[in-house]
């Protein structure tokens, strides 16, 4: 008796052990949405199509795209933090919303540490600095000496965006005080600066390859400290006479806290063998951006890194946000 005791107890033990593991194996079972809390079109939305699709046929489950915009993207992520924590509504988010909104918003209803748990990396994508043919600004020389001389204003996502603070730092690095004209998002800033109506404008890569390959638009300068590989061309802000800067977001996926370590590994495991693949990479090369692959728990600390660096840039900038 004592000997059957012991066996059925040592299988429960088993179950136990097994369980969250067997979980992990079957998941997805369903459709999973992946909730983009900004317009379509811009640089999240096409990253997130693209891993949607490659992951739906991995997982032989739809993996569905949600735009849910507004706010700074504070909408969306709320929806995600209230979704539940079964791990079947995931986040795409990037170092701007993520890292900037806890400092430039006076309340949120969520704690972007507590809230959400990292699951991958998926590519890091720096922002260019373009102006139209019509300025007669071809250089970034050029916009320094014109910042100096006049009044010349560029356009942004509107208040505390990385298209504003990007504009600020480099007010602060050069020492010239360009005017800034915040738009409802950063497709309206762009119409403006190809009307002529505002002189640049600090944006993401991909919103505005087509119209650098178009020579509709004219690249200045790429933010990051090195060149981008996707876009070689375009010299960097660094190089050109202000070393230290260095604007290079990254862009990842989370989940609501509370999702069992299993489905994040899992996850985490099918995304970075994704994202070493050759057909991704190419995917993302065509947007501008570089395929990025980490562990959530160096993800994490990417997080913690930039929460602290952009609680400074939006403090020396005085933006706010009630």
């Amino acid at each position: 008796m004592r000997v059957i005791l012991k066996m059925a107890s040592s299988a429960l033990a088993a179950a136990c052990m097994l369980g969250p593991a067997i979980a992990a194996e079957t998941f997805p079972d369903k459709p999973v949405h992946l909730v983009v809390p900004q317009a379509p079109g811009g640089a999240s939305d096409t990253l997130a199509r693209i891993m949607a699709q490659a992951l739906g046929q991995k997982w032989k489950q739809p993996v569905v795209v949600e735009n849910r915009a507004g706010a700074g993207g504070n909408i969306g992520m709320e929806y995600v933090v209230n979704a539940g924590d079964d791990g079947y509504t995931l986040l795409m988010s990037y170092e701007g919303s993520h890292a900037i909104n806890p400092a430039l918003y006076k309340s949120l209803p969520f704690d972007v540490k507590k809230d959400f748990t990292p699951v991958a990396t998926l590519a890091t994508l720096p922002f260019v600095v373009v102006t139209s043919p019509k300025s007669g600004i071809k250089s970034l020389p050029d916009l320094v000496e014109a910042a100096k001389k006049g009044r010349v204003t560029y356009g942004s996502a509107g208040n505390g965006s990385v298209n504003h603070l990007l504009g600020e730092m480099f007010n602060s690095a050069a020492d010239v005080k360009m005017a800034h004209v915040p738009y409802r998002g950063a497709a309206p800033a762009i119409q403006d600066l190809l009307g002529g109506q505002i002189d640049v404008v600090f944006t993401s890569l991909p919103s505005v390859k087509g119209y650098i390959d178009s020579k509709t638009l004219v690249p200045l300068a790429v933010t990051s400290a090195k060149r981008s590989a996707n876009a070689p061309d375009i010299p960097t802000i660094a190089e050109q006479g202000y070393p230290s800067f260095d604007v290079n977001p990254w862009f990842g996926l989370f989940t609501a806290s509370g999702v069992s370590a299993d489905k994040i590994q899992f996850m985490n495991r099918d995304i970075s063998a994704l994202l070493n693949t050759p057909e991704i990479q190419q995917k993302f090369a065509a947007q501008g951006a570089v395929t990025y692959v980490s562990t959530p728990e160096d993800f994490g600390q990417q997080v913690d890194a930039a929460l602290e660096r952009w609680a400074e840039v939006v403090k020396a900038s005085g933006a706010r946000v009630e």
